[in-house]
């Protein structure tokens, strides 16, 4: 029998039963629509949720701190007292460290960053900030693929760049109870003065003024950068000299970050645990979005086998109705076979409308699984607040794949349901089918 006659057939007996394969391809619908609902739902909370996740945005990064084989004591409060003690216990991030690191495989960049010791407040007129400074080992900070408000991302010696929510929490120490808070000055491409305090061993408080240029400003990102005022490592260095009243030496006192950035995310993780294995702390965004999408796959399976439960259901709905049709066309099946059907053909045509009733239900699901998620992302974009940073906000998230996989699955199911239906009518023998009443 050709292709295009066993199509033909299948066609005309389905259209000679449109109640029935229409009821029960309406089981088909409920199953497939599930399916895709419920896989979007994760799929889309999953996006959601690794958007909005505050400071994941670099995922070749890696930061690593001292690693410690007793119980961790903070290098800043040794520090504090000016004589630049490393605790007992810590493996302190020095020069070497830097090198030791660059060495390993699928490392980009290695550099310190740096706080201060000290009491530092930015000054604009009458008004004033407290940023958290960092002292950063570079010339361009445009690797860490900051996003830009404004200005440039070069460092030299006398500026700076500050994050967005920096440029925005000036305030007037003098401001009395109910008055209007101060416009918020222009800063960029602006020379401000930084104060720096320390207290003798008297207790007298000194001051030290330092004029400082703003020459970017970074976009709010709701991350780390946001409150971060990125100045040059020897410039910082400097100040904390001040401070504590002695030279630093890195070599003996260590860094207390350094930042490094993998030649791609995939490497991210690897390169953690081998600076983990040499001794360090080393912590990556990768990880946690690897731990976020691990939970999440899972939960799509979930999802997934509670959709499959309808389309189970549904098989069993194709596989009542193939039977019945069976028996109602014993004497039809007996007549194919008489005038030369093989078996083959006979299986062909009851497999080909078992598919048929899956395929059908499944575009009816697929068309009604997008719809629903379309229209939760609808509801949800007008009823969800708006992420001011920029996070999305979607309800659902239906890939490309997913439809066409759950019209092929639909269809599959239609075949497996209606297998031993067709098996039992191919396998009838002619005479006793025409004997049927």
């Amino acid at each position: 029998m050709r292709f295009i006659d066993l199509l033909r057939l299948i066609l005309d007996n389905l259209g000679r039963r449109k109640g029935r394969v229409m009821l029960t391809a309406i089981g088909v619908v409920i199953g497939t629509a599930s399916v895709i609902l419920l896989i979007s739902l994760a799929i889309g909370l999953q996006k959601s949720a690794t958007s909005n996740l505050w400071g994941i945005s670099d995922l070749r990064r890696v930061d690593v701190y001292p690693g410690y084989s007793e119980a961790p004591v903070m290098m800043e409060v040794s520090r504090s007292s000016g004589k630049g003690d490393v605790p007992p216990g810590m493996q302190i991030l020095t020069p070497q460290t830097i090198e030791d690191i660059k060495a390993l495989p699928g490392v980009a960049l290695v550099t310190p960053k740096q706080g201060i010791y000290g009491q530092a407040v930015l000054k604009s007129g009458r008004l004033e900030n407290y940023p958290w400074i960092q002292g950063v080992d570079l010339d361009d900070i445009g690797v860490f693929e900051y996003p830009m408000q404004g200005g440039v991302t070069t460092l030299e010696r006398g500026q700076a760049i500050i994050g967005g929510w920096v440029a925005q929490q000036f305030y007037d120490p003098k401001q009395r109870p109910g008055q209007d808070p101060p416009v918020q000055p222009d800063v960029l491409g602006q020379t401000l003065r930084m104060v720096l305090t320390k207290w003798t061993e008297d207790g007298v408080m000194v001051n030290k003024t330092v004029n400082i240029k703003i020459v970017g400003i970074m976009s709010q990102a709701q991350a780390e950068q946001d409150s971060v005022m990125f100045v040059r490592l020897d410039e910082l260095t400097a100040w904390n000299e001040w401070m504590m009243g002695s030279r630093i030496n890195y070599n003996r006192e260590g860094y207390n970050q350094l930042v490094v950035r993998a030649e791609n995310p995939d490497q991210a993780t690897e390169i953690a645990d081998a600076i983990t294995n040499m001794g360090y702390q080393a912590n990556t965004s990768q990880s946690v979005v690897q731990g976020i999408n691990s939970f999440f796959i899972v939960l799509q399976v979930v999802f997934g086998g509670i959709g499959a439960i309808s389309l189970l259901v549904a098989a069993i709905g194709i596989a009542n109705t193939m039977a019945m049709a069976i028996l109602e066309r014993t004497r039809e099946i007996g007549l194919m076979k008489a005038v030369g059907a093989t078996n083959k053909d006979v299986l062909s045509i009851f497999l080909g409308e078992a598919a048929g009733i899956g395929f059908i239900g499944g575009i009816g699901g697929v068309i009604i699984g997008w719809g629903g998620s379309l229209l939760l992302n609808m509801v949800a974009s007008t009823f969800m607040p708006s992420n001011p940073y920029g996070g999305t906000q979607l309800a659902t998230s239906t890939p490309g794949w997913l439809p066409l996989f759950a019209l092929v699955f639909a269809t599959l199911v239609g075949i497996v349901s209606g297998l031993y239906p067709s098996l039992r009518a191919a396998t009838l023998v002619p005479v006793n089918a025409l004997k049927y009443e």
